[in-house]
């Protein structure tokens, strides 16, 4: 009996982060939330990129563990569409095409939460992905959905964020400076303190961006 349990103890030590998977869906939910924030604005490189990979697994593991709660799926969904970007290439559009599915079950499961980040997200996935026949980007249904993220979260930083960089590349400078103003005034969120400092600076460099290319 006592080699069992040393050997379950050392089968327990060598799964990565086994211990998310016994908390609850909050907190398998909050880990991914901040997980991400660190990896996305601290990490850099090959950390950043293999970080990612383990991410996108817990991601996995956590909407496993709690199929119904949207959160998950949005966190899962989030976590995929970064590391897209991220790490380019080939393999980015399986990824991308991986959160988009994370991100509609999660719409069909509660549109309205984490303050419509379903919306915002997939509505980013559809105007950073190349179109038909290579890709599933289409501007109208990014403004669609990330109008409707707006009307959920009017004054949050990410819904104004990303529909103002969607502006931008619209080069509708105008509807984009007003949308990153306001998210750039938007409350600092408890808890996100990382996050909101990464996006701070993007919101910093979109407007920066408009006053180079509207002159």
């Amino acid at each position: 009996m006592r080699r069992l349990s040393s050997l379950l103890f050392v089968l327990w030590l060598s799964v990565p982060h086994a211990g998310i998977a016994l908390a609850g869906p909050d907190e398998d939910i909050a880990y991914l939330q901040t997980r991400w924030a660190e990896v996305n604005y601290q990490l850099e490189g090959k950390a950043r990129l293999a970080a990612f990979e383990q991410l996108a697994a817990e991601a996995d593991r956590v909407t496993g563990a709690h199929p119904e709660r949207a959160e998950g799926w949005i966190w899962s969904g989030i976590v995929k569409s970064t590391y897209a970007g991220a790490s380019g290439g080939l393999g980015a559009l399986s990824l991308a095409k991986a959160s988009k599915k994370d991100l509609e079950r999660a719409l069909a499961i509660d549109p309205q939460a984490l303050q419509g980040s379903a919306c915002t997200s997939l509505g980013t996935l559809y105007y950073s992905v190349p179109g038909w026949p290579v890709g599933f980007g289409d501007r109208h249904k990014a403004e669609d959905l990330l109008q409707r993220a707006l009307a959920i979260d009017p004054q949050g930083i990410d819904s104004n964020y990303f529909y103002g960089d969607f502006l931008l590349r619209q080069k509708r400078f105008d509807d984009a400076r007003r949308h990153l103003l306001l998210a750039q005034r938007a409350p600092a969120r408890a808890g996100r303190e990382v996050a909101d400092a990464g996006r701070q600076r993007e919101i910093a460099a979109a407007l920066a961006r408009i006053e180079k290319e509207s002159r």
